[in-house]
Order: C-alpha cells, then structure tokens, then sequence
C-alpha cells in the first residue's frame, strides 16, 4: 500500500516529491537537528543519498509509510513509521526544521504518527527511540502517553531510551 497522504489541525503529511530534495538535504544535515538523529548530522552527500533512496527503495519496493511534512504549503520536517528488529515492533521518526520548534507541531506529528499506526496499521503498540539527552522529545512523547520499556547501552557510551504506547482498548 503506498505511503498515504495525512492531515492534522496544521500540518500535511504527504509521500516525498522530487523536488523535496533541497528541503530534505538541508533538514538532515543541520547540526541542531540532526544532534539526537543516529550518529548525529548527515553530510549533504550522505542526505542526499539517503534522499534517492526514499525513491528507489522504500517507495519503490513499498517497505514503510515515510512523510515529508508541510505546513502552509512549506516544508518544515521528516515523518516516518516503520518496523524495527531495535524495537521488535514498529517505530516513529520525526524531524523538524528549526524554524518549527517551539509552536507545539512535534506534539501534533507524533499523535498522527501514533493514531495512524493504531488506526491504519492496526499496531497493538508504537515505539519510539530517544537520546537520553533529548529531554524535549522524551518530553514530548511522555505528554502523548509513551512510557519508558528499557535502555540500550550504545557504542559510544550514550544510552537511547526505548519508549512505547500501549493502544488502548475501544
């Protein structure tokens, strides 16, 4: 099933077009951003290969829902929900250009990612991965009912913490 298009109060989710390139490249390479996101900021070669991808690989062989996300027609940040072996479950990602932040946006693309994973998906529960130091999104998703499962000691002696949201029963 491809990558369908959500909308929330604010914000439009819909599948990557070409054109969202520069856009992309440019929010997973910000230093500010991408601090929490994996081994840190991508270079622009890296982001941008990881850009094609979203073609080529993960639209092209329908692996997993990912988002580039909108506000007012503008891009302003990354969406996805897939399955990870990390987790053994299905996991939320979700990056938003600075000039986003602070406007409560991230609240609202994490319950969308959430209801949709519940509602779409049909998950018994949805995961999320965060850097112990990113106490804003560990706050974020406490707000919207995550809990902490567990740790995973990394490599390079950070720990990420393993968050998750039962669904609740209707």
């Amino acid at each position: 099933m491809p990558t369908p298009v959500l909308r929330t109060e604010r914000l439009l989710l819909e599948p990557y077009r070409p054109d969202d390139a520069e856009d992309s490249i440019a929010l997973l390479t910000d230093p500010e951003v991408g601090r929490f996101m994996g081994d840190g900021p991508l270079s622009a070669e890296a982001a941008g290969a990881l850009f094609g991808r979203i073609f080529t690989k993960v639209y092209a062989e329908d692996l997993f829902d990912v988002w580039a996300v909108r506000r007012d027609g503008r891009y302003v940040g990354h969406a996805e929900i897939k399955r990870t072996d990390q987790v053994d479950g299905h996991e939320i990602i979700y990056a938003l250009a600075k000039p986003a932040w602070g406007a409560g946006l991230g609240t609202e693309l994490a319950r969308a990612l959430v209801r949709y994973g519940f509602d779409t998906l049909g998950l018994p529960r949805v995961y999320a991965t965060v850097a112990d130091a990113n106490h804003a999104s560990l706050s974020l998703l406490g707000r919207i009912g995550f809990v902490h499962e567990r740790d995973i000691a990394e490599d390079d002696g950070s720990v990420t913490r393993v968050l998750v949201v039962d669904h609740a029963p209707a």
